[in-house]
């Protein structure tokens, strides 16, 4: 990956509040902001759950379908 373009990934990052950047000198250091990842990570648990349960829900129609043909 170009450094413009490793550049632009961390802008958007930083804008997203996912990061936090510091310069000292000519330096530049990132730092990850961890509450936004965790309201995200929630967020992607409570999905997961959701999906599960439909897919559950999905399998057991799915066989009851598959014994009433038999």
């Amino acid at each position: 990956m170009a450094l413009l373009s490793f550049s632009q990934q961390l802008d958007v990052l930083e804008n997203c509040g996912l990061v936090r950047s510091c310069k000292t000198g000519r330096v530049r250091t990132y730092e990850i902001e961890p509450q936004p990842l965790k309201e995200a990570e929630q967020w992607m648990v409570t999905q997961r759950a959701n999906w599960e349960r439909r897919l559950d829900q999905l399998d057991h129609y799915l066989k009851d379908l598959k014994e009433q043909k038999r």
